[in-house]
């Protein structure tokens, strides 16, 4: 599993020191533990409710590249990024990709259905619940995004906003390189519409 280099403080669920703790306590619990016979260690899943109570599981989605981003509605990068990830989900859900937007906050349920429909957001958003998302947990900013290839393996990450082009060169740039290896660090290129205020490199 490789994650980028880029990053910022994480403030984006309260309280943040109980959950980070969560996390921890999490890690230590489940570290000694060795994977089965014929497991992938490398094998995310998660399962999360959208704003209906329905639980999505990441696995469903399996023989497609998934873009999990976590983001909030009082982020303002969030804001100009989900443009972008609408866009690329309209152009690859069909076929190779799709997005999954996991809202990460704490916010009443109606208020966000509202935020979701004026945003004209139409790919899949759930809902962080208080258990951490391991190993997505925890997170160093937001909006983080992960990448989950067809095969649900956790291969990439970045911190700040990205764009869908950005994405796309990713995904063409994985296709390439087939199976020789895996994701590099600097996987998702930073984008140069993207404020270097905003992103900070580790």
């Amino acid at each position: 599993m490789m994650v980028a280099r880029f990053g910022f403080q994480p403030h984006g669920r309260s309280p943040v020191v109980i959950r980070l703790l969560a996390v921890l306590l999490l890690l230590a619990a489940v570290a000694p533990a060795a994977p089965a016979a014929g497991a992938d260690a490398h094998h995310v899943d998660f399962s999360l409710p959208d704003v209906t109570g329905q639980v999505h599981r990441l696995s469903d989605h399996r023989g497609k590249w998934v873009v999990v981003n976590f983001w909030a509605t009082w982020c303002g990068p969030c804001m100009v990024e989900i443009p972008e990830l609408m866009r690329f989900h309209e152009r690859h859900k069909d076929h190779d990709a799709i997005v999954i937007g996991v809202n990460f906050e704490e916010i009443e349920t109606p208020a966000l259905e509202v935020f979701i429909a004026e945003m004209g957001i139409d790919y899949l958003v759930v809902r962080a619940g208080d258990t951490p998302i391991l190993p997505f947990e925890p997170l160093k900013g937001l909006p983080s995004t992960f990448f989950v290839d067809p095969h649900g393996e956790l291969v990439a990450s970045h911190v700040g906003p990205v764009t869908g082009a950005a994405i796309e060169d990713f995904l063409a740039r994985e296709a390439l390189r087939g199976t020789e290896g895996a994701a590099s660090p600097d996987a998702v290129p930073e984008d140069p519409s993207v404020d270097p205020k905003t992103v900070a490199a580790q």
